[in-house]
């Protein structure tokens, strides 16, 4: 009988799908595997679809600060667990639900946290028999891809595992094996045939300048600047599913038709991947990796606040990418890589160095060879992770006496667990706060209080935590109890 593979992504963006999609193409190679490839998102209800991809893009293209500020706020792990944010995904994920339990997979990996926290809710309840990996689509850790039950962490970097061992995650459950791209992109490819492919010349260096599948950007001041640019060069703009882009930079560079090639949405991006000089664009997780896997340097261009920005911090540590911070100077930047010998070469072997063109053959060998048993977080694990995660200096160990445990606070009216503090926070918190009896064991937080607690000097992690509590009814009767 075949083992059955389950991949699970969500649309929001298309790298979720895209990584989804390179695993899913190693799978059919392999003998003795069924497979199934399946959008999340398309088996919840329509609201939850509208808020998590339509809203979401629309805030990206009119608040990006607003994105950077939700992926900061949602940074602490196991956020998506808790109150109302738990009922809300809850609710709308139960057709997913059924979908995953009716095929019943051997192996399940998940390109998006939304699916892997129902699969571990089904695993944990004793529903599903399966192994759950999850692969993340960023450079960077953001915690709501921890999970409380799972066998097993792909990520792209080094770093990435440090971080996540860092927050208590078992270090031989995390495979360091790259973002899954299309293993094409490290493959040789017969360069002056894309070239006449695409009326390309072979003298000039070729700028890629990608508009994204949506076709979003700031495109058309991008190719204003390359217009003004000294280092002769042929461009090829990609203009996605965008129509009127397209037809706007083609007016745009009637006056030098002969330099650009304007491109809507293409399958053919991984051959001018491997053709091109210079990558132009946004540095999202996937647009990333495949440049690094092609060994495309990156020019990066109004990265979205959050895990774009994340990824640009990586790229430019490793030499693969430059930063565009004003595009008022992006021809002046752009003719300095040419200028100075052998800048670009060097760009293009950091480049190399970072990318991962076998993530998905990597991936894929390893949930194939998976022997180790699902591993749930216990509470006290979560309590530490938590607290790791903030920063506390007073993060206690699983040997630390019972007199030194830590303090675990939860809405008094709802029972959902909201973080630990130290006994130091709770004496605190006692020295501060009105107590009706010897007793009591519940305090009323609101905004005043919090401020009030802030004027008496209390530590930025209990007031993060505090706030954090608040947040959705803006005050809460919160009960402490010792661990």
């Amino acid at each position: 009988m075949p083992k059955r593979i389950l991949i699970l992504s969500a649309s929001v963006g298309s790298g979720h799908k895209s990584a989804a999609a390179a695993i899913e193409q190693v799978c059919r190679s392999q003998p003795g595997v069924e497979v199934r490839n399946q959008d999340a998102l398309k088996l919840t209800s329509t609201i939850f679809q509208v808020t998590a991809s339509d809203v979401y893009f629309a805030l990206v293209k009119e608040n990006p600060w607003l994105v950077g500020w939700w992926y900061d706020q949602n940074d602490e792990p196991f956020r998506n667990e808790v109150g109302a944010l738990q009922l809300w995904n809850a609710l709308n994920s139960q057709p997913l639900a059924k979908f995953v339990l009716d095929y019943n997979p051997d192996i399940t990996v998940c390109t998006h946290f939304m699916p892997a926290g129902v699969v571990a809710q089904l695993i944990s309840q004793g529903k599903l028999n399966t192994s759950l990996s999850i692969v993340t689509t960023d450079y960077d850790f953001q915690g709501m891809w921890l999970s409380r039950v799972f066998n097993r962490y792909f990520v792209a970097i080094p770093e990435t595992k440090v971080h996540l061992n860092e927050l208590g995650v078992d270090a031989t459950r995390i495979t360091v094996s790259g973002i899954p791209v299309n293993p094409i992109l490290g493959q040789p490819i017969d360069r002056e045939a894309v070239l006449r492919k695409f009326d390309l010349r072979s003298n000039r260096p070729i700028l890629l300048v990608s508009a994204g599948a949506l076709g979003g950007g700031p495109v058309r001041d991008i190719v204003g600047q390359i217009l003004r640019m000294e280092t002769p060069v042929q461009t090829v703009v990609v203009c996605g599913h965008n129509k009127l882009l397209r037809d706007q930079i083609a007016a745009q560079i009637s006056g030098a038709k002969e330099h650009f090639r304007v491109l809507g949405f293409t399958h053919e991006m991984s051959d001018l991947m491997r053709v091109a000089a210079l990558f132009i664009g946004k540095p999202g997780g996937l647009s990333a990796s495949e440049c690094m896997a092609a060994g495309l340097p990156m020019v990066i261009v109004d990265p979205i606040p959050g895990q774009e920005e994340r990824n640009s911090d990586h790229l430019l540590e490793a030499g693969a990418a430059v930063r565009c911070r004003s595009l008022m100077t992006m021809a002046y930047k752009i003719d300095q890589i040419f200028a100075q010998p052998g800048r670009i070469e060097r760009m293009r072997e950091n480049a190399l160095a970072l990318g991962r063109p076998d993530a998905a053959h990597t991936v894929v060998a390893q949930l194939l060879e998976e022997t180790q048993d699902s591993h749930q977080f216990s509470e006290a694990d979560l309590r530490r992770i938590i607290a790791a995660a903030s920063g506390d200096a007073e993060l206690p160990s699983p040997d630390t006496p019972s007199s030194d445990a830590r303090v675990s606070l939860y809405h008094n009216d709802t029972g959902v667990y909201i973080g630990a503090i130290s006994p130091n926070q709770l004496q605190f918190l006692i020295d501060q706060l009105e107590e009706e009896s010897d007793e009591d064991e519940t305090y009323f937080i609101d905004r005043a209080t919090l401020n009030w607690l802030a004027d008496q000097g209390a530590d930025r992690n209990l007031l993060r935590l505090l706030t954090q509590a608040i947040a959705e009814r803006g005050q809460s009767e919160i009960r402490w109890v010792k661990a």
